[in-house]
């Protein structure tokens, strides 16, 4: 039923379609797997991208050939350059995008890639053989076969979800949690441990004075990420959007 793949990547967030991208750009023969294909590139509750130290990484990620970075310029709604009082080597491009646009350019570039195919399964476990991964098996049960496993499972893998004093497994809210490659991993010798992110509490706009707020307005030379030429593709993606 499925090729042998040179290439899996298991999670399709920034990281996992930055691997994608890479591997089937390169040339090998590569399978994206996520457990929804409609959350491709999800952005998180604070849908931006850079900020300090984060900002040079995804120049870093744009000069490497990778995807972040135009497709920040193409989605973005703010541009700041943080730490402008401090010298250039300070400087901090970030950006707040669009949650929509980003995910839909991501996608679209994506689907674009030469040497790329998508599957939507959940990852239960690895095919190993010679103590080398060689595939994956899916929650369907299905074994496909590769030459190498990219695991980018994030939040996902054995994922709790904590609200005041409650806990229940989930990768996000309202997604389940990615169950089984922990427990394999742990039995090839790999240590586990969590890591633990903060979610601020979400608030009701209607319940906000922002009269009583200040402004902070973005860049209006707006630098952006990629050394692409971002305008062109701009033009070029309403066009076709049109």
């Amino acid at each position: 039923m499925f090729p042998e793949y040179d290439v899996i990547v298991v999670g399709a967030g920034h990281a996992g379609c930055e691997a994608a991208a890479a591997a089937a750009n390169m040339g090998s023969k590569t399978l994206l797997v996520t457990m929804n294909m409609q959350t491709i590139a999800q952005m998180s509750c604070n849908p931006a991208m850079g900020g300090i130290a984060k900002g040079q990484i995804v120049r870093e990620i744009d000069a490497m050939g990778g995807y972040s970075g135009i497709i920040t310029d193409l989605s973005m709604i703010q541009f700041r350059m943080l730490n402008r009082s401090k010298g250039p080597a300070m400087w901090s491009p970030r950006a707040q995008s669009d949650r929509m646009v980003f995910a839909t350019k991501w996608r679209e570039m994506l689907e674009q890639t030469p040497n790329l195919d998508f599957y939507q399964d959940m990852v239960k476990g690895l095919l190993i053989k010679d103590n080398r991964a060689c595939g994956i098996i899916t929650g369907l049960g299905h074994e496909i076969k590769a030459k190498a496993v990219v695991l980018t499972n994030g939040t996902f893998l054995n994922g709790i979800i904590h609200i005041g004093e409650k806990q229940f497994g989930g990768g996000r809210v309202a997604e389940k949690a990615a169950t089984g490659i922990t427990e394999q991993l742990v039995a090839l010798g790999f240590d586990s441990d969590r890591l633990k992110t903060g979610t601020p509490p979400r608030v009701d706009g209607r319940s906000l004075d922002y009269s009583k707020m200040e402004v902070q307005e973005g860049d209006d030379d707006i630098v952006g990420f990629s050394f692409s030429d971002t305008k062109k593709l701009r033009q070029k993606s309403n066009v076709a959007a049109g």
